[in-house]
């Protein structure tokens, strides 16, 4: 880890994630979680003032880079639900099969390595009846956009974490065993279209 991924990059992308248009897509979709919770890359924890409280029995979250679990010590502090934060990668969740009610991912399946794995993992560990909520960025449906996302993309990924602008991610939850059932998606206002196609909503297990 150099320089710029250990000290600037988890500012950089807490800056980026923290617009007011993504703490709207947030509260669209955070309050819906319950029960036994595992949020996926957690990062600064900025999803947290968006939980309800009283709805979340447990919660553990996995993520991966020191520098945003720093970031995120001052908001778990604040969370009126004690945090379990694991330094692991989605790859690989030491949680037992079928044990979370609600399983959170948001703006990380664009810089996770191995997607396929990680909803494997989300897979084995959510409950049958289990809920997925889901907030991520992706290949835009425009041609011209799409164009400039592939353009862009592999000189993005080594400023932005391994963030993939060209992604699908609702066909990366589909083909991880879940059924999309309550899905919008735009750009969001005031971000640049290459980056700014969000999909969101929840997915059940298939």
């Amino acid at each position: 880890m150099n320089f710029y991924q250990k000290h600037i990059l988890p500012k950089v992308i807490n800056f980026a994630c923290s617009t007011g248009q993504m703490k709207k897509v947030r509260a669209r979709t955070i309050p819906m979680a319950s029960g036994e919770v595992l949020e996926i890359g957690f990062g600064s924890g900025l999803n947290l003032p968006f939980y309800q409280a009283g709805n979340v029995k447990r919660f553990v979250a996995v993520e991966p880079d020191p520098g945003m679990r720093k970031l995120a010590e001052k908001r778990m502090v604040e969370a009126d639900f004690d945090c379990e934060v694991l330094g692991l990668k989605a790859e690989t969740i030491p949680l037992d099969d079928g044990c979370m009610d609600t399983v959170v991912v948001t703006f990380s399946l664009c810089s996770i390595a191995d997607t396929a794995q990680a909803m494997a993992e989300i897979r084995r560990v959510i409950k049958p009846d289990g809920r997925l909520i889901f907030a991520e960025h992706g290949l835009a449906p425009d041609a011209r956009i799409a164009k400039w996302q592939h353009r862009i993309e592999p000189f993005w990924k080594p400023v932005g974490g391994g963030c993939h602008l060209t992604r699908k991610p609702v066909e990366i939850i589909a083909g991880g065993g879940f059924s999309p059932e309550q899905v919008e998606a735009d750009y969001l206002p005031k971000i640049p279209k290459f980056s700014g196609y969000v999909s969101f909503g929840y997915a059940s297990p298939a």
